[in-house]
């Protein structure tokens, strides 16, 4: 299951994906199926399943990853607001094994989601 993901494919280059950022340690790529009219993915290079997957030495990616999201609403005009979801397992609504976060924006959210 982890080394045949479609988030394997995409990092790997096997699929092609709108990739709006990419550095060492991260990719971020437009949704296929988008819920907002912005929203993109962000995804670690490292093989990390879920969010209960992540260990003390992954502290670094994840502070990482969360200044590359606030770039990227910054760089897209999400100056109202913007939401960044990370799902953890199945019934949370994650259907990639491939820890994930998206970035969602340029509409009102509403609360509670799901």
């Amino acid at each position: 299951m982890m080394t045949n993901n479609i988030f394997l494919k995409i990092l790997s280059g096997e699929i092609p994906a709108k990739i709006v950022y990419e550095d060492d340690i991260c990719v971020a790529f437009h949704d296929v199926n988008p819920q907002a009219p912005v929203h993109l993915l962000i995804i670690p290079r490292k093989v990390i399943r879920t969010h209960a997957d992540i260990v003390p030495e992954d502290a670094p990616l994840l502070g990482h990853i969360h200044t590359v999201a606030a770039k990227l609403a910054k760089e897209l005009g999400l100056n109202a607001g913007y939401r960044l979801v990370l799902n953890c397992d199945e019934q949370a609504g994650q259907t990639v094994p491939h820890l994930h976060f998206h970035l969602l924006g340029g509409r009102n959210m509403a609360w509670p989601p799901g």
